[in-house]
This record gives structure tokens, C-alpha cells and sequence, in this order.
């Protein structure tokens, strides 16, 4: 039987009083606490765990708990958020590996210059008052004086602004700055000259985390920066969850859309509180996410995303009223979400392509945006065909045993000398004490094995090794990349046989997506002029360790280029220029969209690809001879 009661989470001191027999992971919802939450609830990620002070105020160990959680930790009062129903009063510790934490980001990318030409204009008139004589309607007045000045013609006004123009009019003395967008509207009326205050904000809302900067449009500058977590992270870690949610769940679609909005206003509201700008002076926001962030940013069900064939709601251009959406901007203010491609190949995506030039130059480019789904580009200026790979969350942490996000306390980079029995030496962002690996240490972990013979080509430990940091555990081999002693958790960090089955899926996925792409283009390595790595996990691979793991193809180092955040360059691009803007829209409708699970040779491409770096050692010719060195000391060393 239900009954009201009372939970407390430390270490945020957050009390709530709810009813009982629900999950620990919906009343930290409820109570605004964040804990990881990466399979969306399934029990099968492991990430959300927990310390239950009392035991007897949960319900019993489910299954999927026995399976994720160490006997030690179970004694110790350790539970899955997902997976244990409250039944009584009880304190909940959130322990440091499963908070939410500040993430490192990449806010600027590559960006081409356009010419600014913004949609947004104003312009400062004075009025003669009406009298007897002079008895034009204040509207009228207006389309007279602006005629006179800009020579538009024709002019709607937003019924919000037509609302207050009486006594906007007469309370400025006939003194007033009209904005206008797209020479189309009138979206605002100011008392006094206000035409040096005319700003606009560009959104890049990500899977986990949304950046914004915040642009004075008569200059073209950005002023402010500011990101936060997705607090959509809150209904699942990954797109798949999320879409679940929104379909299946009563409002599902609602929240969604309502946390995402909230998320988007807080960065508005934070890069305009950092430059001293009132958000009534930012007059157009343009808006780029991954096909299903674009669709519940505007409320829209994702759900046919997800099943085949994946079509999205629309593919062109949106324009909405910032009042209408609930942006806090001015409320008659633009919000401009850029076009997409495919299902799953998004406005982020076009803003990419848009940011790098690609289409642009007669050089070949391959394109590649890293994440749980990565979007694939090749070609040049005449044809860009395009993919997206279900590359899966493993470098975004999920699914790896001491996985994370590029949190502080994340080890981020990593290398392993076999001359001084395998130490490792590594460095976390924050220089915090270690809690877990985030992605781009994950490749350097698995290529650093592979360099010193821990693991072979198969991506499986060699057993011959003889050090304490490769041991059995449950009848499962480990390599131990943090005694500890030294880690933030008071346990070993380690890598496993089933972390690094995770990672060769995924950089199976992204190769063999690069290689269909590739195929299908008839464009060879050598053919490839630049190989471009966009975003935030992007910018801090180590490419010397992509490629010996096969995560991309066997291009010249000094080939590879980290473009950064080019989804928020895109944005912005778009934000100050007309121009920009029109080219995205033709870049979602000339680029060609490749459905790999459709591809005949997706699978043997992907089986192949599972191999470090490749089954077939002639696809990185770059490499053979070093495999060839590697080999005969791995021989000599064990006879």
C-alpha cells in the first residue's frame, strides 16, 4: 500500500516528500538531482548507482542489479537508481561516479566568413502626432516614415506589437526604433533610439549538453558563450531513450519539449546576463540539434525517426514566433531552426558541413562528426553523399565499465610504458583525482594495449603478459589502468574484455560507414585531400592512436584537422547571414543520404572492421611494417 515519505540526497542535502513505491531515479527526477541515467532506465547500463543508507527502505534486488553491481558494493548498500523502489523514509547518496558533472566542452569550431547580412533590422523614426487635420492611423504613420527612409512598400506588424502601438507611440512622444525582420514585419516598437541594441543568439542544442553564443548583429561578433547539460539527460543518456519516452510516455513528448525549451532559456539568459544585453533586445535565435533534438525543440513526435525508414517530420527550414515556442527572447522575436537531411542525419549536421566548406572546395574531404550516432560526409564542391552510423555511446562512456563523460575527474589521456612493467601514466580534466575514462582516453587505452602487446589484433588480452595490472576476475581477464589507492572512488579503474568488444563495435561502425561512403564515391585513401574530425570529442583524439585502433582511415596525420564545435559555427553563420542561411537549406536538399543497413556490403564491411585496426592489414599500408616490428618482439619476447 502507498504511503507518503520523506527522501533525502546527499551530498545535495535535497529533501523531498513523495509517495512510496516508485524508483529512486524518478524522485531524484522529481527533487532536480542529477544521476546518470544512460540506458533509460532498462537496468542495463549500470551507470545510476546509489547508496541506500537503510536497506530494508528499498525493495529487493532485481536481476539486473546482481549483474551490474560487485558484492561488495551490494553490501556495502549500493543499488541502481532505475532498478530500486522506495518503500519507506531513507537517505540516498549519489557517489561522484554517477553524478552529472561539469563537462569539457568545445564551444568555437571552424568557421568560414560570410558576408553580414542580417534578417534583423532597426531603424529610428520621429512622427508627426496626429491632429485635426492629420488623422492617418498610427499604423499608417509608420509605413510612411519607413517608406520614406528604407523604401519598403509593405509591412506586417505582429499582433502582439499592434496590441501596445497606441500607447507605445504616444508614451515615446512619437520617438520610437521599429525592428524589422526580413524586411517582412514589424516585431518590436522601443521608446527613444535603441538601434545600437540589436542582438541575436545561435543554438546548438546537443545530445548532451547545449552551447550558445550570444551575437551583436550589427557587427557580426559574438560578445558571450555559455553552455549547460541537456537536462533532457534526465529521460535517458542516449537519442534512442529519449524517443522512447516522448512516444510512450503519457506527456512524454510535453516534457521533453518543456526541458529542452527550459535548457535553451537558461543558456539565453546566462550569455546575456555575462555581456549586460536584456534578452528583449536579442530579436532571432537560430536553432541546429540532430534530427530528433530538432523535432522535440519543436515539439514534434521523433518518433518515425527511429523506425525504419526513417523519415523525419520535415526536412526544410522552420521558422517560428520566439512567443509561440516559449524562447524568452522578444516575444515577436524569430526563432530560424535550421533544415535537415535525414532521419538521422540532422540540422547539426548541415550546420557541419556549412561551418567546414566542403562544398565549396574541389578538394576531397571526409567529414566526420563523433558521437552515439556519427554523420559521415565525403566529396567536394560537385557531390557530397552523406551516412550516419549507429556508432553507439561507448566513447561517450556508456557501456564501458569505468566509462564517463569529459567530466572533471575524467582521465582524458593515457599512455602505457611496457619498459617499466606497464605503467600507466594519465591526466584528468580538472587534474582531479580519476573517476572513470571518457572517450577520447578509451581510444588511447586500447591502442596503448595494442602497442604493447596486451591485447592482439582480435582486441583480446594476452594472457602472456606478465604484469599485476592484467589479472582474471570472475573468470574474466582486466587490465588495470588506476590502482585504488590513486582513483577518486576508492576502487580500480579498469579496462575489460567486454570495454573493448564495445569499442571495436563502435569504431567498426564508424570505419566501415567511412569505407561504404567511400566505396560508393569511387574515392580511394590517397584521393582523400583533408580528413576533418568535428566537435567536442573530436578535438581531443589523439589521431596517431585513431588510427592504429581503425577508428578512420589510414589518412596522413598531417591530413586530419580537429574543426571544433562546427555545429555552433554553422549556427551562427547562419544567425548573420541571409546568404548562409540559403546556402544550409540548399545543402540539406543537394547532399545525398546513403542508408547504410540498406548496403550490401555494410556487414562484411563491419565484420572486418572489427579487427585492430582492420582484418585486412593492406587497407592501412601505413602500419604494416609497425604490426610486422610489433610481432616479431611479441615472438622473441615470449619464446
Amino acid at each position: 500500500m502507498k504511503k507518503n515519505i520523506t527522501v533525502l540526497f546527499e551530498p545535495e542535502g535535497r529533501k523531498i516528500e513523495v509517495e512510496s513505491e516508485i524508483s529512486i531515479f524518478e524522485v531524484a527526477r522529481m527533487a532536480g538531482v542529477g544521476i546518470r541515467f544512460e540506458c533509460g532506465g532498462k537496468g542495463i547500463c549500470g551507470k545510476c548507482k546509489v547508496i541506500v543508507l537503510d536497506k530494508k527502505s528499498v525493495s529487493k534486488l532485481t536481476e539486473n542489479e546482481k549483474r551490474h553491481l560487485f558484492p561488495e558494493e551490494i553490501e556495502s548498500g549500493y543499488r541502481l537508481a532505475c532498478q530500486a523502489l522506495l518503500k519507506n523514509d531513507t537517505t540516498i547518496m549519489i557517489p561522484e561516479e554517477s553524478r552529472i558533472l561539469r563537462a569539457k566542452i568545445q564551444v568555437f569550431g571552424l568557421e568560414r566568413p560570410v558576408p553580414l547580412k542580417v534578417l534583423v533590422g532597426k531603424f529610428h523614426i520621429k512622427l508627426a502626432k496626429p491632429t485635426l487635420h492629420d488623422v492617418r492611423p498610427d499604423f499608417e504613420r509608420i509605413l510612411n516614415a519607413l517608406r520614406v527612409q528604407t523604401g519598403i512598400c509593405e509591412l506586417n506588424i505582429d499582433y502582439e506589437v499592434l496590441k501596445f502601438l497606441p500607447e507605445i507611440l504616444r508614451r515615446a512622444n512619437w520617438d520610437v526604433t521599429i525592428t524589422l525582420w526580413n524586411q517582412q514585419k514589424i516585431i518590436a516598437i522601443e521608446e527613444g533610439d535603441t538601434s545600437d541594441r540589436i542582438f541575436g543568439v545561435a543554438i546548438d542544442i546537443g545530445t548532451s549538453k547545449i552551447v550558445g553564443c550570444l551575437v551583436d548583429l550589427k557587427s557580426g561578433k559574438t560578445v558571450s558563450t555559455g553552455f549547460i547539460e541537456n537536462p533532457q539527460i534526465l529521460y535517458g543518456e542516449d537519442i534512442i531513450s529519449r524517443i522512447n519516452f516522448a512516444a510512450n510516455e503519457k506527456k512524454g513528448l510535453e516534457t521533453l519539449q518543456r526541458v529542452v525549451l527550459d535548457g535553451v532559456n537558461h543558456v539565453i539568459s546566462y550569455i546575456c546576463a555575462q555581456a549586460n544585453v536584456d534578452a528583449e533586445n536579442v530579436y532571432e535565435v537560430t536553432v541546429v540539434g540532430n534530427t530528433a533534438m530538432h523535432h522535440l525543440f519543436l515539439g514534434v513526435n521523433p518518433k518515425y525517426t527511429a523506425f525504419s525508414p526513417f523519415t523525419p517530420a520535415i526536412k526544410s527550414p522552420v521558422n517560428v514566433k520566439a512567443g509561440d515556442l516559449g524562447v524568452k527572447i522578444c516575444k515577436s522575436g524569430n526563432v530560424h531552426v535550421l533544415p535537415v537531411i535525414a532521419g538521422f542525419v540532422g540540422a547539426d549536421a548541415v550546420a557541419d558541413v556549412l561551418a567546414s566548406g566542403i562544398h565549396m572546395q574541389k578538394e576531397i574531404s571526409l567529414l566526420l562528426d563523433i558521437g552515439a550516432n556519427t554523420e559521415i560526409f565525403v566529396g567536394n564542391s560537385e557531390d557530397i553523399l552523406s551516412c550516419s552510423c549507429a556508432s553507439g555511446p561507448a566513447f561517450e562512456g556508456a557501456h564501458i565499465r569505468h566509462g564517463m563523460k569529459a567530466v572533471t575527474g575524467a582521465i582524458e589521456k593515457l599512455s602505457i610504458n611496457s619498459a617499466s612493467d606497464y605503467e600507466v601514466e594519465y591526466k584528468t580534466i580538472g587534474d582531479a583525482a580519476p573517476l572513470g575514462i571518457c572517450g577520447s582516453a578509451i581510444i588511447d587505452a586500447v591502442a596503448e594495449m595494442l602497442k604493447c602487446g596486451i591485447i592482439n589484433r582480435k582486441g583480446r588480452f594476452n594472457l602472456n603478459v606478465k604484469t599485476p595490472r592484467l589479472r582474471i576476475v570472475d573468470g574474466n581477464p582486466e587490465f588495470v589502468l588506476v590502482w585504488r589507492g590513486e582513483s577518486g572512488t576508492g576502487r580500480d579503474i579498469v579496462i575489460t574484455q567486454r570495454d573493448l568488444s564495445e569499442v571495436q563495435l563502435a569504431k567498426a561502425a564508424i570505419f566501415a560507414g567511412c569505407s561504404i561512403l567511400m566505396k560508393r564515391k569511387n574515392v580511394k585513401v590517397n584521393d582523400i585531400d583533408q580528413l576533418l574530425i568535428a566537435g567536442s570529442f573530436g578535438s581531443y583524439i589523439n589521431p596517431e592512436n585513431a588510427k592504429l585502433i581503425g577508428l578512420v582511415p589510414d589518412v596522413p596525420v598531417e591530413k586530419v584537422k580537429f574543426v571544433g564545435n562546427t555545429a555552433l559555427a554553422g549556427a551562427r553563420m547562419a544567425l548573420i547571414s541571409a546568404e548562409a542561411r540559403e546556402t544550409a537549406d540548399n545543402l540539406s536538399k543537394s547532399i545525398r543520404y546513403l542508408e547504410l543497413a540498406s548496403d550490401p556490403d555494410f556487414q562484411l564491411e563491419f565484420a572486418m572492421a572489427t579487427f585492430l585496426p582492420h582484418k585486412n592489414l593492406d587497407r592501412f599500408p601505413s602500419l604494416k611494417e609497425f604490426f610486422k616490428k610489433l610481432n616479431n618482439e611479441e615472438i622473441h619476447k615470449h619464446h
